[in-house]
This record gives C-alpha cells, sequence and structure tokens, in this order.
C-alpha cells in the first residue's frame, strides 16, 4: 500500500509544472531607455544591483530585472558572499544574463535591424 505523502502541499504540482521550459520564451524587445541602457550593460558582464541603479538612472534596479523577465529574459542574480564597510558579512546581488539570454537579445536585435 502506497503511503500518503507528509505534506501534501508538496505533491500539488504537476511534474510538467516544476521541469525546466522546453520552449524557452522569446524576449518581447522594449523602447525603454532604462532597459536599453541595463541590457547593454548585462551585454557586456555581470553587474551589481548598486550599478545597475547607477546605470539605470534609477533606484528601482530589482523591478527593471523584473521587467525584463516577464519580457522574456532570465537574467539570474547570483547572491556572493562579502564584508560591508561595517565588517559585517552581507551577500550582495550580482545580475548576469545566460547564454540564451544573449541569444534572445541579439535576436531581438536582428529583427529590429541594430546588429
Amino acid at each position: 500500500m502506497k503511503t500518503p505523502p507528509l505534506f501534501t502541499e508538496l505533491s500539488l504540482a504537476n511534474k510538467s509544472d516544476t521541469a525546466p521550459s522546453k520552449t524557452a520564451s522569446k524576449f518581447s524587445g522594449t523602447n525603454n531607455p532604462r532597459h536599453l541602457r541595463v541590457i547593454a550593460a548585462l551585454m557586456t558582464r555581470s553587474q551589481k544591483r548598486e550599478h545597475i541603479d547607477r546605470i539605470a538612472g534609477a533606484s528601482n534596479g530589482p523591478e527593471l530585472i523584473a521587467e525584463l523577465r516577464r519580457r522574456g529574459l532570465d537574467a539570474p542574480c547570483s547572491r556572493v558572499p562579502a564584508i560591508d564597510r561595517d565588517g559585517y558579512p552581507v551577500r550582495f546581488g550580482v545580475y548576469d544574463f545566460t547564454d540564451g539570454d544573449r541569444r534572445k537579445v541579439h535576436a531581438w536585435l536582428r529583427q529590429r535591424g541594430a546588429a
């Protein structure tokens, strides 16, 4: 006899819901100047969250990244351990584009005739 799962909430998800998507979402593009500056910076190299704020010209970098994610990019954030200026251990966020993100951006640039 099969025993029921200990936590029923954990068994509610369909396996296909938790598996990585087999079809990559397409980047829908943007004309927002803040998005464009952040995309250009992330195409060059990884960027700290504070740098994203400065590059975008706004103090809402995580929301800008969330907007890019809603448009089809992954833009993962790694938490990097460090020591702050007061000597406390912290973990700051570093955003980067995946290889798939770079391909999506290049395809979008080709489509709009910019590459």
